[in-house]
């Protein structure tokens, strides 16, 4: 356990410190399957020896900014999942290699049917991960959001 949250850690700081002595280029997308997003970028990529990616917490907006599943949590969870697949595609990745998840909920007596959404994406190497009732998230109708990072080989 000690020995995977130094490794961990390691991933997370080995990007920041070389960042920091200017050696690692940051790539920022907005990849034109999500929303256009105001005032963030979708999907952070910064190559080292190894590449990570931050994706910023997805929402249930589809590519026009339309919420989907208002109202209905296993929707919203199945349109989220597909927005963190999009993200991480244009990122060259895959939910393989996420290896920590941020989940908030307005409502965590839902989260059986978060879980069964997904069990289907991450039932192979489930991440590192978090989960957070808040009162509220950017707009009233959404009731997840997930934000993930993920660590690929630097090509």
């Amino acid at each position: 356990m000690r020995l995977t949250l130094l490794a961990l850690m390691v991933v997370a700081l080995v990007p920041i410190l070389a960042f920091a002595q200017g050696a690692l280029p940051i790539k920022r997308t907005n990849p034109p399957a999500l929303s256009t997003p105001t005032g963030y970028t979708h999907v952070v990529e910064v190559t080292g020896p190894v590449k990570t990616i931050y994706i910023a917490g997805q929402v249930a907006l589809d590519k026009e900014g339309k919420v989907v599943g208002a109202g209905e949590m296993k929707a919203q969870t199945e349109q989220v999942f597909k927005n963190l697949e999009a993200a991480l595609a244009a990122a060259g990745a895959g939910f393989a290699d996420v290896v920590k998840m941020n989940t908030y909920v307005t409502d965590v007596s839902q989260a059986p049917a978060l879980r069964e959404v997904r069990a289907r994406y991450l039932a192979a190497a489930p991440p590192a991960s978090t989960l957070v009732q808040v009162a509220a998230l950017a707009r009233p109708e959404l009731m997840i959001e997930i934000e993930v990072i993920a660590v690929t080989a630097a090509r």
